[in-house]
């Protein structure tokens, strides 16, 4: 008596469990997506035409009401005046080539923005100051 066994091998595919992991992570990038907080601040900027292409490796902001931002890989850290200089410094030490953005706000007193040329006249940083396309 012979016994033969037959086993049968089912091809299929279960879409089911692949929606799952899609809603999911379709779920997961909606939440994160809405908890980044992009790292800027509103100036008004002075209008010009001129635009340069020059690349700044970091930015200085001055708000309305005289704080200082600087950019430091991508995060707005907020610091003194009396930081300004040493940051700029280790900056230096890593770019030869440097260029620094300046975003001031239209209605920061000039002497503020002098100072910050001041750090970057003595420690030989190229400077750009930034403005916002003027209106026609």
């Amino acid at each position: 008596m012979a016994l033969k066994r037959r086993n049968k091998v089912e091809v299929s595919f279960s879409m089911a469990s692949m929606t799952d992991i899609v809603f999911l992570l379709l779920l997961f990038f909606m939440i994160t997506s809405t908890q980044v907080a992009p790292n800027a601040l509103k100036l008004l900027l002075p209008q010009s035409n001129n635009q340069t292409v020059a690349k700044a490796i970091t930015t200085i902001s001055i708000t309305a009401d005289l704080k200082f931002y600087i950019n430091e890989n991508g995060d707005l850290k907020k610091v003194a005046f009396s930081e300004i200089e040493p940051f700029l410094q280790k900056v230096i030490k890593t770019n030869e080539d440097t260029y620094i953005a300046l975003h001031a706000d239209k209605t920061v007193p000039i002497e503020q923005v002098v100072n910050i040329m001041n750090i970057a006249k003595r420690n030989q940083i190229k400077l750009i100051l930034a403005t916002s396309p003027e209106e026609e």
